[in-house]
């Protein structure tokens, strides 16, 4: 009895932001020819400790409402970013600190893709979270940049002038 080939996986660490979308974008991009299956998944973590012990109780969500506040976060972000195109791209949600989770499930994948934000150009060239996988990761890890302002398509309608001159 033969065991079925498994398709390489591309690992997408997903939290809602321009960077991440760029990072699945880019994966979804590449996965047809890399005959691979694009894997987003976003960690999450109890707030817990992270909210003021003075804050209300109702001010508090609780372990349920942070699990599908961050499953409608995945699942929001797959769709907005690839459309039509999200059906074909499996979806993970793991409680757990972000590189911990995502070093894990990169383990046999066929790379990592990472969003790199632009504020990190003139510093260190990821976040905490990509530099933990960068330094760790068993498998390639690439950091796609996230759009520049001025791909964005920003125009300006009319220019600035001073209050009150001509």
């Amino acid at each position: 009895m033969s065991v079925p080939a498994t398709r390489p996986a591309l690992v997408v660490g997903v939290d809602g932001s321009e960077a991440a979308a760029a990072a699945l974008r880019w994966a979804a991009a590449q996965a047809p020819a890399l005959g691979a299956e694009v894997v987003a998944v976003h960690a999450w973590e109890r707030s817990g400790p992270r909210i003021a012990p003075y804050a209300p109780r109702s001010a508090r969500p609780t372990p349920d409402e942070e699990r599908i506040a961050a499953a409608r976060l995945l699942a929001e972000t797959v769709r907005r970013v690839l459309g039509p195109r999200a059906g074909g791209v499996r979806a993970e949600l793991v409680e757990g600190p972000a590189a911990r989770v995502l070093l894990h499930r990169a383990r046999g994948a066929a790379l990592l893709a990472l969003g790199h934000s632009a504020h990190h150009q003139d510093g260190p060239a990821a976040g905490p979270v990509g530099r933990e996988c960068l330094r760790r990761a068993t498998v390639p890890v690439v950091a796609v940049p996230a759009p520049a302002v001025r791909d964005a398509g920003l125009a300006v309608v009319r220019p600035l002038r001073r209050a009150g001159v001509g």
